[in-house]
């Protein structure tokens, strides 16, 4: 099995830019959003067949096809941007076709058939045993030797991955509180997140799994349809939902990916603070690259520095004083988790 690494955390962090980057270099295999694609239905207990496991790969992604066939796709959502031959109106968009594929290619439908010819032909093996083969097939089709998985709002993955990939390694990614927080409010993947939560709490339930007839029946008239095949999305694009709400949010996620870190041993693990990044590319990307387990090339490092975006750095501080405070205080228990938590 070739090195594999997790980068964990909030999300809105730029972490999107860190998958394009890592994708620039020639030894390292970037799954862009995997997790965030398959999720744990990829994961299943037991052993499963090359065919059953390639269909926890192929078969679309309820909650996603939801907001596209609503009119409110994510801008994380490549396959949209240059639709093939798969549309969420017809055949659904498969799971790996949605934001993985094309980050690795620009003919997402032929390397999707390349792999569904040999995957489904797998013989029985356990969750862990496919994804290495597929990733290891993955490596060998793109002449890489390192895979990074990296998906947004990840934390809550982390423990699985790390049971399901004793020996993988970890990167917990994280931006200043209050500018990530903001930023998570002005996207349509976190607003929607945080009006699910809304849902789950005010049904009293810890999963949709457990949601009822009757609970559905008992949430305002403006969550409920959030729960259809289609919705309006003014629902979500025009509510309006306190920054509060998205301060407490960034603090539970670092938080979980703080602990979870802690509990790693330390040559599995590293932290990777998005303004370090910013301020110090080429060093940062260096350790980066040494953890991951490949050289950090010089001209590789000229690009991935030229990438970066430093115009929403400090976008929080743009708030009235009175929204700043607030939004400060809400994100204050993280701050403290990540002041204290794991060193590099």
């Amino acid at each position: 099995m070739r090195s594999l690494t997790f980068v964990i955390g909030t999300g809105r962090s730029g972490s999107t830019a860190l998958s394009r980057i890592l994708n620039a270099h020639p030894d390292v295999l970037s799954l862009n959003e995997f997790m965030a694609s398959v999720g744990d239905a990829a994961f299943p207990e037991g052993t499963v067949t090359g065919e059953e496991f390639w269909q926890t790969l192929f078969r679309p992604a309820p909650h996603f096809e939801r907001m596209i066939r609503s009119g409110l796709p994510l801008p994380e959502f490549l396959y949209t941007r240059r639709p093939g031959r798969y549309a969420t109106e017809t055949t659904g968009v498969p799971a790996l076709s949605l934001m993985v594929l094309p980050h690795l290619t620009d003919d997402p439908d032929g390397l999707l058939d390349e792999l569904q010819a040999v995957v489904a032909q797998w013989p029985e093996g356990t969750a862990a045993e496919h994804h290495q083969a597929l990733y290891d097939l993955l490596c060998a089709r793109f002449d890489r030797t390192a895979v990074v998985e990296r998906s947004g709002y990840s934390t809550g993955w982390a423990p699985k991955l790390r049971a399901t990939f004793p020996d993988a390694r970890f990167v917990h990614m994280f931006r200043d509180g209050p500018d990530c927080a903001l930023s998570m409010s002005r996207h349509p993947g976190y607003r929607t997140i945080s009006l699910l939560r809304e849902i789950k709490a005010r049904a009293g339930i810890a999963s949709f799994a457990d949601l009822t007839e009757e609970h559905v029946r008992s949430l305002p008239a403006d969550l409920s349809p959030l729960l259809e095949d289609r919705f309006d999305p003014a629902l979500v694009r025009d509510r309006d939902l306190p920054l509060r709400t998205f301060g407490t949010l960034w603090s539970e996620l670092v938080t979980d990916g703080t602990e979870f870190l802690s509990q790693l041993p330390t040559d599995q693990r590293t932290t990777l603070a998005y303004e370090d990044l910013l301020d110090n590319p080429a060093a940062e990307l260096t350790r980066l690259a040494e953890f991951i387990g490949v050289a950090p090339l010089p001209q590789w490092l000229l690009t991935a520095s030229a990438q970066l975006d430093h115009s929403r750095r400090g976008s929080a501080r743009k708030l009235s004083p009175a929204e700043l405070d607030e939004l400060t205080k809400t994100c204050a228990p993280g701050t403290r988790v990540l002041e204290s938590g794991p060193s590099r």
